[in-house]
């Protein structure tokens, strides 16, 4: 017989939280079973509960193992009604956020700012799709008095998708530009895709945060009607002073406040933390001391010491908006020498070939000192770069660093997920 949602949540709230991991199980969790193209963790079941599962949820009836195995249809969609049953218990607010750049730096900003207040969840990491939404959305704790969730999506269909169990009483999308256009079918399926939080919040009376610029998320906000809106730098104003190496801004009493990121493209990410901190009343000096402690960190803007060299880590990922600011910026850095260390950016589909082209096109137009380019998309940039070094993999750009060392430079790495670029690392400080 298959379990009900409501049996499920009694057994959750009597837990110490979820586990889909065995390696990483804790004594009294519950233990869910999911399978993906390459796994079934039904066959963990039994392993899971001798390691302290409280129960273990199924949706193979070949793997009960008696009473502390609960089945279900489908493990995967019992853990989303789990998630959206547990989430109708909550009456904190909870901000939904989305967008192709910036997602994680400006979460994590809106959590720095918040937790000078208020104890505080945020997405952890980068748990922000399908499988990873549910698992934050039970992790808030009833001590918690606001989330911040984060959404990811590849396609049209997943942020519904994701809004229908995080249910946000809040939301903001930090940005829209050419990511993940394989799955989106081009920039107007990303605006769509993207759109669906937007959607979420007009039809549900929802508050939402806006960019103080005008920009295509302004045009988004425009075709739908909202409860209420807030603009970023209204209520409390603060004006950028320097960007290199980090930035450094001003605020409406003259205070001039030092932050710990790099990149004039991040401002707005900042003044958008500010904003909810404000909206949530917390106090200038309060939402300032937020922001400055701050400390990038994960790979992404993120300044690292290797050897005698000075790194601007940023290789969490990639697409053609965040590559263009963030060359863009490093160019502008006072530095030098600068040297650039760039990865394929992936799932560009069609458009894969023309835009590693632009952006060869792109960084032809800089005077950088030296130019590695690693994977099979990037050979596309060479047209346009005939002194750049290239390589198919990062392996070979790891052999070629231990044979010509590069010392007292200053290094952009940026590249997609998968290309692993931070591995360079350890080659940096031979």
């Amino acid at each position: 017989m298959k379990v009900t949602n409501s049996l499920l949540l009694e057994k959750f709230l009597s837990s110490t939280g979820i586990s889909t991991d065995t390696r990483k199980i804790e004594k009294g969790n519950l233990f869910f079973a999911l399978k993906g193209p390459n796994f079934n963790a039904n066959i963990l079941a039994k392993d899971a509960l001798e390691k302290g599962a409280s129960y273990a949820i199924i949706d193979d009836p070949k793997f009960d193992s008696g009473e502390k195995t609960l089945l279900v249809e489908d493990g995967l969609k019992a853990l989303q009604d789990l998630a959206l049953e547990y989430r109708k218990t909550l009456t904190i607010p909870i901000i939904g956020l989305t967008g192709s750049n910036g997602k994680t730096t400006t979460k994590e900003l809106i959590f720095s700012v918040l937790s000078q207040k208020y104890p505080c969840f945020a997405t952890s990491g980068n748990l922000n799709n399908h499988i990873g939404v549910p698992l934050s959305i039970l992790s808030i704790k009833p001590s918690d008095e606001i989330a911040v969730i984060e959404m990811g999506a590849n396609k049209q269909g997943d942020i519904k998708e994701l809004v229908d169990i995080a249910q946000p009483t809040h939301g903001l999308i930090t940005n829209i530009g050419k990511a993940h256009l394989e799955g989106f079918g081009g920039i107007e399926g990303v605006k769509k895709g993207k759109g669906e939080l937007f959607d979420f919040l007009a039809q549900n009376s929802s508050t939402v945060f806006l960019p103080e610029i005008k920009n295509v998320v302004h045009e988004m906000y425009a075709e739908r009607v909202f409860n209420k809106t807030i603009l970023a730098n209204q209520e409390m104003p603060i004006k950028l002073i320097a960007s290199t190496p980090t930035i450094i801004y001003q605020t409406v009493s003259g205070e001039k406040i030092t932050t710990q990121l790099p990149g004039a493209y991040n401002f707005e990410n900042i003044q958008m933390a500010i904003a909810i901190g404000k909206h949530f009343n917390l106090t200038e000096e309060a939402c300032n001391q937020g922001i400055a402690n701050y400390l990038p960190s994960n790979h992404r803007s993120q300044f690292i010491k290797s050897g005698s060299n000075q790194v601007l880590m940023d290789a969490y990922n990639a697409n053609p908006t965040s590559m263009n600011v963030a060359i863009s910026h490093f160019a502008g850095t006072p530095n030098d020498p600068k040297v650039l260390i760039l990865g394929d950016m992936f799932e560009l589909g069609e458009e894969s070939m023309k835009e590693h082209a632009d952006l060869g096109k792109l960084i032809s137009s800089f005077p950088f000192d030296k130019i590695l380019l690693v994977g099979e998309q990037m050979q596309h940039a060479l047209i346009h770069l005939p002194h750049a070094f290239y390589f198919p993999d990062k392996f070979g750009l790891h052999n070629w660093l231990q044979d010509n060392p590069i010392n007292n430079s200053f290094i952009l790495i940026k590249g997609s997920r998968g290309i692993q670029l931070e591995s360079v690392l350890p080659f940096l400080a031979l």
